[in-house]
């Protein structure tokens, strides 16, 4: 596997996706146009993209979306700045309580090396808690119920959290194409 660069502000985020796939990754952290839109995968095409001309070498990034079934899929990617200026209890009474409570957590990766462009996306279905819950996880982890559990992410137990964000996380995708280069 040839050098690659993560692109992200957190180097716990960069610790963990290495670990995850056997090999070292440079990690950077750079401040990148955060363009405007609901659609996830343009928005992490462009932060490649921009990534590649920053630093001219192969780069990952990442980025998240929760996408509420009754907001027509908003916040979506924007999720990342409701958490930071809106409390918890304000995003869950968003949802009137005669519409669906469903939901999807996305996650997309990005790696880019001038010549291929590719993007791997992981997703789990499930819903907005009435009221945030749980003291573990962080970002939207308080507010956002797994199929097939009755408790958000923040209250799982170790096991069904690492279960749930390895759905949501596509890690083994990105593994299986790195393995190529």
């Amino acid at each position: 596997m040839t050098n690659i660069t993560f692109i992200t502000g957190n180097q716990s985020k960069a610790d963990y996706l290495s670990k995850y796939l056997g090999h070292p990754l440079d990690h950077v952290k750079l401040n990148l146009d955060e363009i405007q839109s609901t659609d996830l995968n343009e928005i992490v095409e462009h932060k490649v993209r921009q990534a590649y001309y920053i630093i001219q070498k192969p780069v990952i990034v990442e980025d998240v979306s929760l996408e509420f079934n009754a907001l027509g899929g908003l916040p979506g990617p924007f999720i990342k700045f409701f958490v930071d200026k809106v409390p918890f209890e304000l995003i869950c009474s968003m949802i009137p309580s005669d519409l669906t409570r469903k939901a999807k957590a996305r996650c997309v990766f990005g790696y880019f090396d001038w010549t291929e462009l590719k993007l791997f996306e992981g997703s789990l279905d499930g819903e907005i808690a009435t009221a945030p819950s749980g003291e573990n996880g962080y970002g939207w982890d308080k507010i956002f119920i797994p199929q097939w559990y009755t408790i958000t992410r923040a209250s799982l137990c170790e096991e069904d959290d690492q279960k749930t964000y390895l759905k949501i996380k596509p890690f083994a995708k990105l593994k299986k194409f790195l393995e190529t280069k």
